[in-house]
């Protein structure tokens, strides 16, 4: 594959990957001291690590007894339990999720969660929300 015509994209003709902008950092991988973290509520804390045109990968750490309102996004959204537990709720499903498990949230459908131990979540959003952006460099 040609790299070129792979990082071409939206924003300058490149992929919009968190090392890209950065002085010292690759244009293909990030780590978490260079992608900083927000804190998006009350026990709720979010890094917007990789970036493409296409999808984007996030880390949220999440405090025990922390509340995800719900809500909606056009976006798809698909996650992965890295430790925890997590009461996960999608349309009118609701499962308590473990180290291991993943879900599946398709654009426009109301979820929200409560997270019963502090848990490390990994989710990606396609397309990226733009809303998330402000972190990507």
């Amino acid at each position: 594959m040609d790299v070129d015509k792979a990082r071409a994209g939206r924003h300058n003709g490149k992929l919009m990957m968190m090392g890209q902008y950065g002085q010292g950092m690759s244009d293909y991988f990030i780590t978490p001291k260079e992608a900083g973290q927000v804190q998006m509520t009350t026990g709720i804390h979010r890094r917007t690590m990789a970036t493409t045109d296409e999808a984007m990968l996030c880390e949220f750490f999440l405090e025990r007894g922390a509340i995800v309102p719900p809500h909606s996004h056009a976006n798809d959204q698909v996650g992965y339990i890295v430790y925890g537990q997590v009461e996960i709720t999608v349309g009118a499903q609701t499962q308590v999720c473990h180290p291991g498990d993943s879900y599946a949230i398709p654009g426009g459908v109301v979820h929200s969660a409560r997270v019963l131990i502090d848990s490390l979540v990994i989710d990606v959003f396609s397309p990226p929300r733009s809303d998330y952006r402000t972190e990507a460099r």
